[in-house]
């Protein structure tokens, strides 16, 4: 089996050890299928060779052997690597940056051992015209074999580019079109904002309103919680979709989940995580009570206060919101995820509606930001509102409006949001300075909705600042004195997340991290305190106090987080023996999640078990903490010493507690 992904992890990737067999190295030629055969500590090795930037797409059949593909550049360093599904195809797209010989390594996942087939289906240099570059990224959804996808650009009022790739529905054999429903996700949340503030120019709320003036059965918190609390992810609640995966739910597989518990879950909460206004923690639970909200203000249901308010009114014919799962949905793609055995359909979530559960096409979402520019429906000051940061009480930007992240690209104000239902992925990117934009859809799970900002860069190049030189970029990462790592060396809480801790240490003159719950991963330095993650887009930057310690770091992963240094000078790494992990077997309940977790002791390890859930091997962390399974467990002692309980956490949701049944 393939190692679980979590949607809920900062930092999700999988750490290859090279082998130290290895086969023959062979040339790749565009169109020749090669079979192969892997044995335990094999890797087969690849060669494509490159006169510039090239754009680079292939597969591996995964005929009977799990495989893992490594992109290696010409100075032996990881490039990218890609480890999906157990079996059939595992694809590989990179665009590689300057001339050389790039190896693919290919290896077996664990210790399996099988027949495969690789074939490269294009090599060829990327291309410098943006509808060039746009079909070959696109490339890897343009077969009627594979979920596709469709992309929309547009300035000034004028389409620039429309085009949809593969397949809406492999069942049925039916092409994608740029008029084809998809589920936007998170997408959404710009539209549920904007509803909300349509019901407040029409005087039917406020968004400074307590949301018990609206809900009057939502439970009365410490402190109060405003409308506008629900629509800038600061309101302090548990995100449910989060809080429901702790409780066996198998969102991966279809569970239902209906809009009528969202109520009683937050009902069920014992107390906020956090006091609204301090803290931005993304929270599909805020946005599906503020559709409830406009629902009880306007007496309709939302998918109509939407349909009469704003798609109507817009000629937004292609988009509706879908209000569950059984619905249908005309002229409407359908979602694939990679399996096993083939591309598998799962459905959509439930109880989405106003975190998501809408349906669009990259038309009408270009017909929906040109009324930001020129509104037909609302107002400029409301769409201003929209797309200004809310500010947190401690007087820091949060870089989210209303239903809107807010930054910047190359000298550009961006303002975005993307989407991911089940399957379905989903990006909207307006640059207001220069009225244009760019929105991509997809039916593929893996299909990566970032590339719009890329496809904004080559279509909007003209208006952008020139692409920067990477920091320090004259840095010679060999000339790095290992030892000068040391200072880092250590743990690091999330601020937003304080159990989610990264952990850094070295090993020679090769440095790592460790996430909660993760695999250890590589870094390498690019310059005396910052570091890139191998093989995973994200980044370090060590941060100095003023006394010139080291007393935190930036995580640079899907917008800035900032982690604090844990004080472990004097402590000795806990190291638990099997007679101390006995302490902590048990079955424990959650009033809250109405659910048991049964932690067992196996092979000198604990084993989290659940009825539901797959089996979690449980890691030590700190003294009376571990992690597993994508969670994080702090456990409790009374005053004997007795573990009578635990708290969990996932990132988003977090203090959850079990309590020991005796």
């Amino acid at each position: 089996m393939k190692r679980p992904f979590s949607l809920l992890c900062l930092i999700a990737a999988a750490s290859v050890t090279v082998p130290t067999v290895f086969a023959q190295t062979d040339s790749l030629r565009v169109g020749t299928a090669m079979p192969g055969t892997l044995a335990e500590g094999d890797a087969a090795l690849y060669t494509v060779e490159t006169s510039g930037d090239y754009f680079l797409f292939g597969e591996v059949d995964q005929i009977s052997v799990d495989v893992v593909v490594r992109i290696l550049g010409p100075d032996g360093a990881e490039v990218a690597s890609f480890d999906g599904p157990a079996r059939g195809p595992e694809r590989f797209v990179r665009q590689l940056d300057g001339a050389g010989i790039y190896q693919i390594e290919v290896t077996p996942f664990e210790e399996e051992s099988g027949d495969y087939e690789i074939e490269l289906f294009r090599l060829e240099p990327v291309e410098t015209r943006p509808d060039g570059l746009t079909d070959q990224l696109m490339s890897p959804y343009s077969t009627p074999d594979s979920p596709g996808a469709a992309v929309q650009v547009w300035r000034d009022g004028e389409t620039v580019y429309s085009r949809a790739y593969g397949s809406a529905n492999l069942a049925h054999g039916l092409d994608f079109a740029t008029d084809t429903r998809t589920n936007i996700g998170s997408t959404s949340k710009q539209f549920t904002a904007f509803a909300i503030m349509l019901q407040a120019d029409r005087g039917l709320l406020s968004l400074d309103d307590d949301i018990r003036t609206h809900i009057p059965e939502l439970p009365e918190f410490d402190e109060t919680i405003t409308v506008r609390h629900l629509i800038t992810h600061t309101s302090g609640l548990r995100e449910f979709l989060n809080l429901l995966m702790m409780s066996g739910r198998r969102l991966d597989h279809g569970d239902w989940i209906g809009r009528d518990e969202l109520i009683g879950i937050v009902q069920r909460q014992p107390k906020l995580q956090n006091a609204p206004g301090a803290e931005f923690n993304y929270n599909n639970t805020a946005f599906g009570l503020a559709a409830e909200i406009v629902e009880r203000t306007s007496g309709q249901d939302f998918h109509e206060f939407m349909q009469d308010s704003v798609f109507g009114p817009l000629d937004m014919s292609g988009t509706m919101v879908r209000p569950s799962p059984e619905h249908i949905v005309p002229n409407s793609s359908e979602g694939y995820t990679p399996g096993s055995d083939g591309y598998r359909q799962i459905g959509d979530l439930g109880g989405a509606v106003g975190a998501g559960g809408m349906y669009s096409t990259v038309e009408d979402l270009q017909t929906w930001v040109q009324n930001y520019a020129q509104p037909h429906v609302g107002s400029a000051d409301i769409f201003e509102e929209m797309m200004t940061p809310y500010v947190l009480t401690n007087g820091e930007e949060t870089g989210y409006g209303y239903g809107l992240f807010v930054d910047e690209q190359r000298g550009l104000r961006r303002v975005h949001h993307g989407g991911a239902d089940v399957a379905h992925r989903s990006m909207l990117v307006y640059y207001p300075e220069i009225n244009a934009g760019v929105t991509v859809q997809s039916n593929h799970a893996s299909f990566n909705a970032g590339v719009a900002f890329e496809l904004a860069a080559a279509f909007f190049d003209d208006a952008m600042d020139p692409e920067e030189e990477e920091a320090e970029s004259d840095f010679d990462p060999t000339s790095y004195a290992p030892e000068n790592f040391d200072e880092f060396v250590g743990r690091y809480s999330l601020d937003p997340a304080p159990d989610f801790i990264l952990t850094f240490t070295r090993d020679e003159g090769v440095f790592y991290t460790q996430a909660t719950g993760q695999q250890q991963l590589e870094i390498v330095p690019t310059s005396a305190t910052t570091f890139e993650l191998v093989g995973v887009d994200a980044s370090i930057e060590f941060l100095r106090n003023d006394d010139d310690e080291v007393d935190g770091l930036t995580l640079f992963q899907n917008g800035e987080n900032h982690a604090t240094r844990l004080d472990d000078e004097g402590s000795a790494p806990w190291e638990p023996t099997t007679e101390d992990l006995a302490d902590f077997e048990g079955r424990f309940f959650s009033e809250e999640l109405e659910t048991f977790y049964t932690i067992v002791l196996q092979e000198e390890s604990l084993v989290m078990q659940h009825r539901r859930l797959d089996d979690a091997n449980l890691s030590p962390g700190e003294e009376d903490r571990f992690s597993g399974g994508g969670l994080s467990y702090t456990f409790e002692r009374d005053r004997n010493g007795q573990v009578i309980g635990f708290y969990i956490a996932n990132g988003r949701t977090r203090d959850v507690r079990f309590e020991r049944v005796r």
